[in-house]
């Protein structure tokens, strides 16, 4: 009995390393979807993100034709190998704007003059206030608005070229 005492404390550790290790071998899900899927999107007005883009407000996204939004900072390396799809996105008819999180006017410029720049607008959200009140989880991440102003699709992560005729059916549903 007292042998069973004294190894009851490894037991306990290595059944709790085992359960903990199990969870970050398999974790349950990747992908945080926003509860704000079909609800209008939050109240915002933003500055502009970029010199040359006027900035973004949550009307100009309400005008009667569906909208990509796009979540990106030019800090994100996913967001650079996104651009030939939103490139494709925008060449296809898609009005695509932006809120660049965390990031500095100048960055952004950089980052659109090396990579491509398929916005119309681009709004700063240095706090990411305006990217939590979406739902969303990170960089990037876009969203189908449609021409009332609610969320009718989300695609979290990088828009692989796999993704674009998903999104362009999702737009054209958004009708």
């Amino acid at each position: 009995m007292k042998r069973l005492i004294l190894w009851a404390p490894l037991a306990l550790f290595i059944l709790f390393v085992a359960v903990f290790a199990s969870g970050l071998i398999s974790p349950s899900s990747h992908d945080i979807r926003s509860q704000m899927i079909g609800k209008p999107l939050p109240a915002f007005d933003l500055p502009s993100g970029a010199p040359g883009h006027p900035g973004l407000k949550q009307s100009a996204l309400a005008t009667g034709e569906p909208h990509l939004l796009n979540i990106f900072a030019s800090w994100c390396i996913p967001c650079a190998a996104e651009a030939p799809q939103l490139k494709q996105l925008a060449d296809a008819g898609v009005p695509i704007d932006a809120i660049a999180i965390r990031d500095r006017p100048e960055d952004v410029a950089s980052f659109l003059s090396r990579w491509g720049d398929p916005y119309r607008a681009i709004g700063s959200d240095v706090d990411s206030r305006v990217q939590m009140a979406m739902g969303s989880s990170g960089v990037p991440e876009t969203f189908v608005v449609d021409g009332k102003g609610i969320i009718r699709h989300q695609h979290i992560g990088q828009i692989m070229p796999e993704d674009v005729p998903a999104l362009l059916a999702a737009v054209r549903a958004a009708r």
